[in-house]
């Protein structure tokens, strides 16, 4: 029975992505594929049930069939951390042990997911390298890129995971950072013990988001063009300058959506003519009419939002960074991407798949 957790540094580092898609390559590999996460932070009642809404939705991707209380044996509700921090956490791990134990039962691997970091859980001893520990599997830590790279948390895990530990992957490595993964970190961890098994490249798609979901985020409402809401934004430009700095701008990032003042109808027209995903009007102020007009013409859709321009400009970054895996275009091609950029081989021979 093989078993392989998959954790990470910090939240939104690409786990699912790696899951669905180490999940769907063993499926394909005929083999017969469990999956649980022990922890589950994002309750939610799914048909009539609490659920960790992340593992429900795994588990729909990997067509896998498990009651809610063995995918996720421990929930993390507002009742439960009240207690935690009252001290009254009891010994969680018999529980994970168990569920673990009965949806590997028959099974070629079990996938195990991370809920957070490798440290999320911990004042109620249900961490992820306390998990690992306990179900005597090895674990696979994913490192997203966000300005640098987390060196000294890798090393961490391997200093506390030992030989469990079966490697990192760097998650989302962006062009300009390629050569010196490949060229000087992935030979220094290499050389300390640490196996980098992939490397990921940064793709546009994997942060995209609907038009329509972008809305519901921002907390704002598509006025305009609304059959178009399905229309995906991969970035965003920020229109608060004047006019041709802005078609400087604007030319070298035409697939960005457009943040600008609700009263900057000159910034608002170049955006459209310039056939961008989408206009986001901030201040709550609506556009003129010749502006609506060439919205409907040219099917671009304007979203308006309370807020100014700044306050939206860093929600969009939160949201484009952490924006949940969900469209079945970017699942298959994170799945796609997983299994071009991974060493599936490796993980298949370390946990005793292979000989």
């Amino acid at each position: 029975m093989a078993g392989i957790y998959v954790g990470s540094t910090s939240g939104f580092s690409g786990k699912n992505m790696v899951i669905m898609g180490l999940g769907l390559k063993f499926q394909k590999d005929n083999l017969s594929v469990a999956y649980m996460k022990p922890v589950g932070a994002v309750p939610r009642e799914i048909e009539g049930k609490l659920r960790d809404e992340d593992a429900h939705f795994v588990q729909k991707i990997l067509k896998i069939d498990a009651e809610p209380d063995l995918l996720t044996p421990v929930l993390v509700t507002q009742d439960f951390k009240i207690k935690a921090f009252s001290g009254e956490c009891a010994d969680l791990m018999p529980a994970i042990a168990d569920a673990y134990a009965k949806v590997s039962s028959g099974k070629d691997v079990t996938i195990v997911a991370g809920s957070g970091s490798m440290y999320s859980g911990k004042y109620c001893k249900v961490d992820g390298i306390s998990v690992v520990k306990n179900l005597g599997i090895k674990a696979l830590v994913i490192d997203r890129f966000d300005n640098e790279l987390k060196y000294d948390y890798l090393l961490a895990m391997k200093e506390a995971l030992g030989d469990q530990l079966l490697g990192v992957i760097l998650n989302d490595i962006p062009p300009t950072f390629m050569d010196e993964v490949e060229s000087m970190l992935k030979p220094f961890f290499e050389r300390v013990g640490v196996k980098v098994i992939g490397i990921i490249p940064k793709d546009p798609l994997m942060g995209a988001i609907k038009v329509s979901d972008l809305a519901e985020r921002l907390g704002g409402k598509v006025i305009s063009a609304h059959n178009k809401a399905d229309k995906v934004v991969e970035n965003f430009l920020i229109g608060t300058m004047q006019v041709d700095n802005f078609m400087t701008h604007f030319r070298k990032n035409k697939n960005s959506a457009v943040i600008v003042g609700g009263d900057r109808a000159d910034v608002q027209l170049v955006a459209l003519e310039g056939n961008c995903p989408c206009l986001i009007l901030t201040g709550n102020l609506y556009p003129n009419d010749i502006i609506m007009t060439r919205s409907e013409v040219l099917e671009i859709p304007i979203i308006i939002v309370r807020e100014d321009t700044y306050s939206v400009a860093k929600k969009m970054e939160n949201i484009l960074s952490r924006h949940k895996l969900r469209d079945v275009i970017k699942i298959r091609q994170g799945a796609q991407l997983v299994s071009a950029s991974i060493d599936y081989e490796y993980i298949k021979k370390e946990i005793g798949l292979t000989k």
